[in-house]
């Protein structure tokens, strides 16, 4: 029979507090449990590998015995009491096996148990397996543009072969995930349903960069406009709006357009702004008159 190491099953260390026990064994109990796991075939065993870690662990005296004898438990004076012990509570048992409702039975204990602990599943460990366990939970992912996800809209997501219809706020942002209680696995027991986690994944978009709630974009400028000042159209995510241009406006220089940026998520008409880099253009294949004026300026920039 070999050793078995039921710190490892549960995934919790030998130092572990009685709570973290708990803690662990109610974890993994909702991710093992054979109703959760229809298809996987070991779903029966590691569950009952589950129960068994458990039954020792949450005990003090099991534990207290278990961590003494450990590898060299055939070795221990209290192999022939727990051998005893298992045939005197048969007695006063009359013969009777106790069931969870995983439909786990006395004999579904290892060998190890057997031999070191006597019976295997205590009215304690029935009682346990009977609880509500929450279901499983779904993890998906959804994809939207920049301008998706600037406006609040609705999408139809397939899940488990059930089509889901949400609406995504106007906001979210690249990595956010938000979670829908209930559209979860179905509980066990009558426990409640997992939950429905979406992490939003935005694409990049060739006009605008978004930095938290504020938008970057370009905006071409004519050198007669650049030096004169005057007016140019800029684009923003809903249009197009009219933006002054300063006399004197410098290549790569910034105006910040306030609340044409993207909006806050959950927070009504409340937006970030949008930041235009001007991009100055110089004139090509000028005109002999142009040419001719150009050099008449030079030559006044010089005096």
């Amino acid at each position: 029979m070999a050793y078995i190491d039921y710190y490892n099953i549960l995934g919790v260390s030998k130092n572990a507090s009685a709570e973290d026990i708990k803690k662990a064994y109610r974890q993994k109990a909702r991710k093992l449990h054979p109703d959760l796991n229809p298809n996987d075939k070991e779903a029966h065993k590691n569950f009952q590998q589950l129960n068994e870690a458990n039954e020792v662990l949450s005990d003090p005296e099991k534990r207290a015995k278990y961590d003494k004898y450990g590898e060299n438990w055939k070795h221990g004076e209290e192999y022939e009491k727990a051998q005893q012990q298992y045939q005197q509570q048969k007695r006063q048992w009359g013969g009777q096996t106790f069931y969870t409702e995983g439909d786990f039975s006395d004999a579904d204990f290892s060998d190890f148990f057997h031999s070191m602990f006597g019976s295997g599943f205590s009215q304690r460990t029935s009682s346990r397996s009977q609880r509500k366990y929450k279901g499983g939970d779904f993890q998906a992912e959804l994809r939207l543009s920049l301008r998706q996800a600037a406006h609040t809209h609705q999408q139809t997501l397939n899940l488990d072969g059930k089509n889901i219809r949400i609406t995504i706020p106007a906001g979210v942002a690249d990595g956010q995930k938000i979670k829908l209680s209930g559209y979860g696995q179905p509980g066990v027991n009558g426990g409640p349903n997992g939950d429905l986690y979406i992490t939003f994944v935005v694409e990049d978009d060739l006009n605008f960069k978004r930095l938290g709630n504020d938008l970057y974009t370009s905006a071409d400028v004519g050198l007669y406009t650049a030096v004169l000042g005057g007016e140019i159209t800029v684009n923003t995510l809903d249009g197009q709006v009219k933006m002054k241009v300063k006399p004197g406006t410098q290549p790569e220089s910034k105006v910040r357009l306030k609340g044409k940026g993207f909006p806050i998520y959950k927070k009504d008409n409340q937006f970030g702004d949008l930041i235009v880099t001007m991009k100055v253009e110089i004139p090509k294949n000028l005109s002999t008159k142009e040419q001719e004026l150009f050099t008449e300026l030079s030559k006044l920039n010089k005096r």
